[in-house]
C-alpha cells in the first residue's frame, strides 16, 4: 500500500495555476488540492492541465469566512454557507476531485455568537443538507477540526466524529490536520487510528506549519497509524508562513521557500518515512 501524495495550492498564494501544476507534477506529485473559490478557476484548463502533467485534483479545500458560516445564529448566512458548499460541490464534479472539506463555523470565530447547541445543531443541519447535495454529484465532504485558537467549535477528531455521526451521511467522513492537531490532540497517531475508516482526508504541516521537517512533529507514528487504518485517501500538504496574516508576507514577497524548496521537501521527507514503515 503507497500513499498518494498532495499539495494545497493555497500555498502558491498568487500564482499562475499553469505553474503550480507544472511543479507538482516536477517533484513526483499524485493531485493537487484546489482552493474552495469556483469563479477563480477555468474547469476546461484546470482539466488539461492537470491530465497534461500526470495529476488528479485530490480535493477541494473550502474557505469558510463571516459570510460563509454554517453555524451562524442569522439563517441568512447559514444559507449563503450552505449554497457556497454546494457550488464547492459542483466544482469538484466538474474538475473530477472526489472530497471536499467543511468546516462548521467561520474560521477564526473562537465564541459562539449564541447558544452553543444551537449553533451546533445549525452546523449539522447545514453539513447534512450540502452533503446530500454532494453525494447526488458522487462527492465526498470531510469535517476538518481547526486548532482553539482557529475556531470553537471542533478541535480534535473525536468532536468531528461526533458531528458526522449526528450528520448520518455514508459520504461524509472527517480530516485531520496535522498542524491543528500537533495543538490540541493528546496524541495525534492515536486520535487517527480511533478515526479509523471515517477519516477520509488528511493535511500534513510540521508544528511550525512549515514543510515536515522543520519542526518538531514526529511524523513516524503518524504514519504508522495512517497504514494501520489502511488510509487510502491523499496526504495533502497544506504549509503557511508562521504569521498572523501569512498571505500578507506572501503579498509582501515573503515565503518563497513554500514554493519549489519546501514543495519538494515535503515529498521527499514524508516518502523516506514510508519507505522505512514497509
Amino acid at each position: 500500500m503507497m500513499f498518494k501524495y498532495s499539495y494545497n495550492s493555497l500555498v502558491y498564494y498568487g500564482e499562475d495555476f499553469a505553474r503550480s501544476v507544472e511543479r507538482l507534477g516536477r517533484f513526483g506529485y499524485d493531485g493537487i488540492e484546489l482552493v474552495g473559490e469556483p469563479s477563480g478557476y477555468d474547469y476546461s484548463e484546470v482539466r488539461r492541465l492537470t491530465a497534461d502533467h500526470g495529476l488528479k485534483v485530490s480535493s477541494i479545500c473550502s474557505i469558510f469566512n463571516a459570510q460563509r458560516d454554517l453555524g451562524h445564529p442569522d439563517k441568512a448566512v447559514r444559507m449563503q454557507a450552505v449554497n457556497y458548499v454546494k457550488e464547492v460541490a459542483e466544482m469538484a464534479a466538474e474538475v473530477g476531485a472526489p472530497t471536499i472539506i467543511a468546516a462548521p463555523v467561520a474560521n477564526m470565530r473562537i465564541r459562539e455568537l449564541g447558544s452553543r447547541e444551537e449553533e451546533w445543531k445549525w452546523a449539522v443541519e447545514g453539513i447534512r443538507t450540502a452533503g446530500e447535495y454532494a453525494s447526488s454529484l458522487g462527492v465526498s465532504l470531510c469535517i476538518e477540526a481547526w486548532n482553539r485558537f482557529e475556531s470553537y467549535m471542533l478541535n480534535r477528531l473525536d468532536q468531528a466524529a461526533a458531528m458526522r455521526a449526528e450528520v448520518g451521511l455514508a459520504n461524509v467522513g472527517i480530516m485531520g490536520d496535522t498542524f491543528h492537531m500537533n495543538i490540541d490532540e493528546s496524541d495525534a497517531a492515536e486520535a487517527i487510528r480511533q478515526s479509523g475508516d471515517a477519516l477520509i482526508h488528511i493535511h500534513l504541516a510540521d508544528s511550525n506549519r512549515a514543510a515536515p521537517g522543520t519542526g518538531h512533529t514526529d511524523f513516524v507514528p503518524i504514519l504508522r497509524s495512517l497504514k494501520e487504518i489502511r488510509y487510502d485517501g491523499y496526504l495533502t500538504f497544506e504549509l503557511l508562513p508562521a504569521a498572523a496574516d501569512p498571505f500578507g508576507v506572501m503579498e509582501r514577497g515573503g515565503g518563497r521557500e513554500f514554493f519549489d524548496r519546501y514543495t519538494e521537501q515535503s515529498i521527499a521527507y514524508i516518502k523516506r518515512i514510508e519507505a522505512q514503515l514497509s
